[in-house]
Parts: structure tokens; C-alpha cells; sequence
């Protein structure tokens, strides 16, 4: 399918770095990259569901927020994107206030640490304590922790495969999995970084990603990192994964989710057609976001409603 020209509108929202700020050091050019997301959260976002219960938690000593329309309900872990660098609660607010609303289930969206400031595991420490976290206070809380599954877009797609792999090791598995253009090899060797790199992501910056989450090369090749270097993916959460058409994660999210079929996990995976990478949270830019989310919360109400 051609590009679908809410993408070019989308990519021109973006505040561009001026000239003294492509010419700064790297943090400060982070920094920039920071704050332009809030501040383009709105334009891209639109305005928000209102929903019973919206209330920023201290889960374990990791700042969360949870988004209920009812007691009792089901609970799923939200991991936002943003390369491990950037990005945050607020970012994907919109996004999880949709999917709270129109599945029924509790979102519990978490707020963990970004790199370079706090490198790899300091994310994935901090998303498994917030599962423990919910376990064990989610009662207190009016959720139904029971019922407990993950989901995450972009870098906090790896973040939460990983941590449900982790669960899954620890035998206390996870009842679903929502991955969302996850980042899933290290290497950044698929066919789609060379035939899609124009879209807003490209190999040279998921490069430096990866490289600032996990500034140590032979990390990057253990299953904590590279979910496909799981020896065993067997016994991992259903799973709903969503690439888009115009997205270098496209081909290894289509990877992951045919080695997680060929382990025997139940996998829905669903291609955006003429759509790029970050349009799921852009709610009033993309009327595919609007649809992925709502297919979001048919999939968690179904597998979560029992």
C-alpha cells in the first residue's frame, strides 16, 4: 500500500532541532528530543478519554499511573516507547486512557528509568518491580491482579517480552502479551531498515538506542536484550503484535512473532498498511491508531474476561 499521507502531516508536528542544538553534545541533544515529544503531545495525541479513576501511584518505589473505569477489573502493564531515552507516562496517557475505556481492564502505565542517565537493566528492574508490585498490592488498589498481562510499543515492546519471558521463568506466567512495533534485535539487520528508513526511524538512530540502553556489546546478545536469543520461547503469554507497513521494526516484530508461533504460542499478528513507526499513541493524527487501539482492548478484554 502507498503511504497514507497522515504520515507526511504527522512527521512535520515534530519540533525540528535548531542548528546550535545539532550541534551540542549528545545529552543535550536528548534533552531537546525530550522535551519536543511533550510538547507535541497534544497536537499528536488529542485530547484526553476521562475516565473514573486516572491516579499516579508509587509502585514499589516506580512511579506508574493507573487508568479504571470499574473495580475489580483485570490489570495490564504498560511499558511506553521512546528508545529506553525518552518518552514517559504522559506520552502514551492518551493511548492508555482508549484502551482502559474501551476494554474494561485496569492500565497500570509505568514511569521506569531512561538511559543514558540509568542504562540496561535499570528499565527492565523496574518493570518487573511494578509487576511484583501489582501481584502483591493490586487488591488495595481495586484490580483484579489475578487477571494480569503486559503490553508495551517500540523499545517498551522488548522491555515487556522480556520481563513476560522473565515471568514465565519464574513460573509466574503472564496471561497476555500486547507488542506494539516492539525493538527486538540488537543488530538492527532486517531487510525493512534499508526499503523503509525515511519515515521517521532509521538503523542509525535504533543504533544508537540500543547502544545507549546497553552500552556494553556482549550484552546486547543475551535474551535480557535480544528476545529472539531466548533458548525456548515456549510457554510465553498470547500474544497480539502489531507492525506498521513503513517501520524498520517491521521485519523483525514479523520474526518474533513467527518464532513465537513456532513455539506453540497463540499469536495474532496484524501489518498496518501505509502507516510508520510511532503511530499508535497519535491519536488524532492517524485513524489507524484509533483502530489499533480499540483492537487493543478487544484483544485484552477477551483474553483478561475470565
Amino acid at each position: 500500500m502507498a503511504l497514507h499521507p497522515q504520515v507526511e502531516a504527522s512527521l512535520a508536528i515534530r519540533q525540528r532541532p535548531p542548528a546550535e542544538v545539532l550541534a551540542a553534545e549528545p545529552l543535550e541533544r536528548l534533552r531537546y528530543a525530550r522535551q519536543a515529544m511533550e510538547d507535541s503531545n497534544e497536537a499528536e495525541c488529542g485530547p484526553a478519554i476521562p475516565l473514573p479513576v486516572v491516579v499516579d501511584v508509587d509502585a514499589g518505589g516506580v512511579g506508574c499511573r493507573l487508568y479504571a473505569t470499574r473495580t475489580g477489573a483485570p490489570v495490564v502493564v504498560y511499558v511506553h516507547g521512546g528508545g529506553w531515552c525518552y518518552g514517559s507516562v504522559e506520552t502514551v496517557d492518551r493511548l492508555c486512557r482508549r484502551i482502559a475505556d474501551r476494554s474494561g481492564c485496569a492500565v497500570l502505565s509505568v514511569d521506569y528509568r531512561l538511559a543514558p542517565e540509568h542504562v540496561h537493566p535499570a528499565a527492565l528492574d523496574d518493570v518487573e518491580t511494578v509487576l511484583a508490585w501489582v501481584r502483591k498490592e493490586g487488591g488495595s488498589l481495586g484490580v483484579d491482579p489475578s487477571r494480569l498481562a503486559i503490553g508495551g510499543d517500540s523499545a517498551g515492546g522488548q522491555l515487556a517480552t522480556v520481563a513476560a519471558r522473565r515471568q514465565r521463568d519464574a513460573t509466574t506466567p503472564l496471561d497476555y502479551q500486547v507488542l506494539i512495533y516492539p525493538a527486538i534485535d540488537p543488530m538492527t539487520a532486517s531487510a525493512s531498515y534499508d526499503e523503509v528508513g525515511g519515515y521517521g526511524l532509521d538503523r542509525a538512530s535504533m543504533r544508537l538506542a540500543w547502544e545507549t540502553y546497553v552500552p556494553a556489546p556482549a550484552d546486547r546478545f543475551g535474551p535480557d536484550v535480544a528476545p529472539l536469543a531466548a533458548e525456548d520461547l515456549a510457554g510465553m503469554p498470547p500474544t497480539l503484535l502489531i507492525t506498521a507497513e513503513y517501520d524498520v521494526l517491521r521485519d523483525e516484530g514479523a520474526d518474533y512473532a513467527d518464532a513465537l508461533l513456532a513455539a506453540g504460542v497463540p499469536v495474532v499478528h496484524v501489518r498496518y498498511a501505509g502507516v510508520n513507526h510511532g503511530f499508535a499513541r497519535k491519536l488524532a493524527l492517524f485513524d489507524a491508531a484509533r483502530a489499533a487501539a480499540d483492537q487493543i482492548a478487544a484483544g485484552l478484554r477477551a483474553a483478561l474476561t475470565f
